[in-house]
């Protein structure tokens, strides 16, 4: 150990240069300006290598021990290292330590839907792309829970290739966990929805679990960082910048909205890293919350011992700019790493650590435990292991295999959701032969993929598939996302003409939502609306494929008798176009259930997106998402419509059914039950027969509600189950079977605590509500999650 006399002698001669470089060389308004101006060294991409156990310096150190433990074999590797080289790899791009053979290495590579930040080839036959998958609120809508713990592992595979080759790292920043609950946000289109409590648990559930190669392996995959903890909604709405929100948040909206999607991450998925987000909650940023990152992150939820926790990136500098949480730079680095920030995607730690040492803020051990955190996982993940390691024998071809299963198209064909379809137009005639292709997604390549992604092997526009399906096509721009000229109107109507079906295509694009960005309205933007009322008028069939992560007012379209057809396809991947055309064409049918509510207009104009409080307050906030929302939206969260009718009939066995609570939790648990919360204490069970013309996949959700379990106000419903069962023809049946976990029925007092109450329930089958099963709740309420009291141990300067 490195005593602190020894230590300020060293590093004082190292502060004066350090001692001026900041972050924010420009000063500016960071409450305002939603993106960081993140330097060099936070950026880099470099060719990544790994360490000689065999022949270099640590080859008879415990590090390169197999047999040994994995804890044991970090701490032994930490203790190696001086007190400079400490602090130089706390941060995202660590520089490792050359005189011990541990070579540089990137925390900062992306796994959302496909690899990003990848070391890409630019030329030769291999390493020059990888699979880009839908952006997940697409692949959620499919309802396929096996779907998304397939992309997630073919993302691991061949993340894992490409890392044998020093192309990418051993971490993958994802999954995006956070609640779409604001339509305006951005980045909505990279979450799995709207609903927290129960889908995106199930996503972040299914997502880890798929790249790190199952619940706690011994051979870790491919670590995931649960991210962005935690109430992280906002980019840039109304001039308020994501980097310096500071989050107002009650007790019960935490517990019930904004975090349990963390906790499935940590507790079920065992998620080995979780990010902390750019915001603050209640006056504290969220990488210098001691609440999240210890008392709910490690001390109540379970987060894996040798878990770590990343800072988004520059969110440590954060804490003092814009935030002021902190006073300066050095004091920044000291709040975050003591409440639990242990990498700084950023170069805050590495550039101030020495500050906040010398000034006794932090001690060695304090950044030696972070290491080790950070350290542990990488020997989980084979880093030291040489050739030996479990992966190391993914290569180029793996990357080949798995993209041919073409489970990008499979994930794009799932997930579109039908709105409408008048007079059951689609699927297209087989009659039809020539088609008007018009709109700003019409040729869509390199929009089909959304944001965070690489490159990759191929981009079929809607343009491309039309052709390929042997149409003849038309097509004419029109207009472009928020174009105002109706210049290229004329060449759309003379398509239109000419055509036996109008197909447009439009919505919106990252030019309307991404990061940094919010929308401001959820209106169609440009004249895209008028120019699809005109082509309405052109006296030709009308199919609209409204596109983009969030969804926009389209009332007017659903109203209008003239568009025959409407369809939401998200960003589709790599695959789009086809997966778009196989739908239309009837070569697919349609499932896909909205995961995010379509409002109408003015609720954006209702109430400011900086409300975070979701229970409507009788004045201007009427309620935010499908569980609070008090108003009549356009098309509700679960709508979606098949080509064919299903009939859905409930067993006998359900029609009402009474359980006492006690017994529940009592009653020895089910072999493959670690918590009991999630046992079910029902299995919701119907037939489905399809009694229409078309083979058709069928996909439910189960909703909860109740109107005297628990303290008013009640909320419309709550998601407590869904599946997708596969392709059904018509004439057959098919059992559905949604195990009901007890700890979904719970409800959040105003304390934050969970509680099963004893009352009256209905259980509904999708938003049609085809199938209402009574259940009753019987004898005490039970609390099957105490939510701790907030106490900062990290306090403001």
């Amino acid at each position: 150990m490195v005593n602190a006399a020894q230590c300020i002698t060293v590093l004082g001669a190292m502060l004066p240069s350090l001692a001026l470089a900041q972050d924010n060389q420009t000063y500016v308004n960071y409450s305002s300006q939603a993106q960081p101006d993140l330097f060099p060294e936070t950026l880099a991409t470099f060719n990544l290598s790994f360490p000689d156990c065999d022949n270099g310096p640590l080859k008879n150190k415990l590090v390169c021990s197999s047999s040994a433990d994995y804890v044991e074999r970090a701490e032994a590797l930490v203790s190696l290292f001086t007190l400079e080289e400490l602090i130089n790899n706390t941060q995202n791009s660590g520089p490792g330590v050359p005189r011990l053979g541990l070579p540089p290495y990137q925390v900062w590579s992306e796994a959302l839907h496909g690899l990003d930040r990848a070391n890409v080839a630019t030329s030769g036959d291999k390493w020059t792309w990888a699979t880009s998958f839908p952006m997940p609120i697409l692949s959620t809508a499919a309802l396929n829970r096996t779907l998304i713990n397939q992309i997630a592992s073919i993302i691991a595979t061949q993340a894992r290739a490409f890392s044998n080759v020093g192309r990418y790292g051993l971490d993958g920043y994802a999954p995006n966990i956070n609640g779409f609950r604001t339509p305006l946000w951005g980045r909505g289109q990279e979450t799995p929805g709207e609903d927290a409590g129960f889908l995106s648990a199930s996503y972040a559930y299914e997502y880890i679990t798929g790249l790190q190669g199952g619940v706690d392996p011994d051979h870790l995959k491919i670590a995931a960082t649960a991210k962005h903890f935690a109430g992280y909604d906002l980019e840039s709405w109304g001039g308020n910048s994501r980097l310096g929100f500071d989050a107002i948040i009650t007790q019960q909206d935490l517990s019930e909205y904004y975090t349990p999607q963390f906790l499935a991450a940590s507790r079920y998925a065992k998620a080995r890293s979780v990010m902390c987000s750019y915001n603050s909650v209640n006056g504290v940023p969220s990488c210098s919350n001691s609440f999240f990152l210890q008392t709910l992150l490690r001390d109540s939820w379970d987060f894996t011992e040798y878990g770590y926790v990343s800072s988004d990136c520059d969110a440590v500098y954060n804490v003092f700019n814009p935030h002021g949480y902190a006073s300066n730079e050095s004091a920044a680095a000291a709040d975050a790493l003591r409440a639990g920030t242990d990498i700084d995607c950023g170069q805050t730690f590495p550039w101030y650590l020495n500050e906040s040492f010398i000034e006794g803020s932090i001690t060695r051990g304090e950044v030696e435990r972070s290491l080790v955190r950070f350290y542990s996982n990488l020997v989980k993940l084979g880093y030291f292991d040489g050739n030996q390691s479990e992966y190391r024998h993914l290569e180029w071809d793996d990357v080949v295999t798995t993209d041919a299963w073409n489970i990008s198209y499979e994930a794009a064909v799932e997930g579109i959701v039908l709105l409408k379809n008048e007079k059951n137009f689609l699927p297209l005639s087989k009659n039809t032969r020539s088609i008007a292709l018009i709109g700003p997604w019409a040729n869509a390549t390199t929009q089909l993929q959304g944001n965070y992604y690489g490159t990759p092997p191929y981009l079929i526009s809607p343009l491309q598939a039309a052709i390929d399906a042997d149409y003849v096509v038309n097509y004419a721009l029109g207009t472009n996302i928020s174009d105002t000229s109706t210049a290229g109107f004329a060449d759309a109507l003379a398509a239109a003409k000419r055509s036996d079906v109008v197909i447009y295509l439009g919505g919106i694009d990252n030019t309307i939502e991404a990061e940094g960005l919010d929308r401001m309205n959820i209106t169609w933007p440009g004249n895209q609306l008028e120019l699809i009322r005109q082509l309405g008028e052109s006296g030709k069939p009308l199919v609209v494929l409204q596109m983009g992560g969030g969804q926009v007012d389209s009332s007017s379209l659903k109203k209008n008798s003239k568009v025959d057809a409407l369809l939401w396809g998200g960003y589709p991947g790599q695959s789009g176009g086809r997966a778009i055309f196989d739908i239309l064409s009837g070569k697919r049918a349609p499932a896909g259930r909205l995961v995010s509510t379509q409002y109408p207009a003015e609720y954006a104009t209702q109430f400011p997106a900086t409300d975070m409080n979701l229970r409507p307050n009788g004045a201007s906030n009427p309620g935010q998402t499908y569980i609070w929302y008090t108003g009549q939206p356009v098309y509700e969260f679960g709508y979606g419509l098949f080509y064919t009718k299903f009939e859905e009939t409930v067993h006998r066995s359900l029609l009402s059914s009474s359980f006492d609570i006690s017994d529940i939790f009592t009653a020895p648990r089910p072999a493959g039950y670690e918590h009991g919360e999630l046992v079910p204490f029902l299995n919701f069970t119907a037939t489905i027969k399809n009694t229409g013309h078309t083979a058709s996949p069928y996909s439910a959700m189960l909703f909860a509600n109740t109107s005297n379990a628990g303290a008013a106000p009640y909320p419309n419903k709550w998601l407590v189950g869904f599946d997708r069962l596969a392709t059904i023809e018509p004439g057959q049946s098919v059992n559905l079977v949604i195990p009901v976990p007890i700890g979904a029925m719970a409800r959040v007092d105003e304390n934050g605590n969970k509680i099963v109450y004893p009352g009256d329930y209905q259980l509904a089958l999708n938003v049609e509500r085809s199938i209402v099963v009574d259940v009753r709740l019987t004898g005490d309420a039970v609390t099957i999650e105490h939510w701790p009291r907030e106490k900062q141990e990290i306090e403001s300067d």
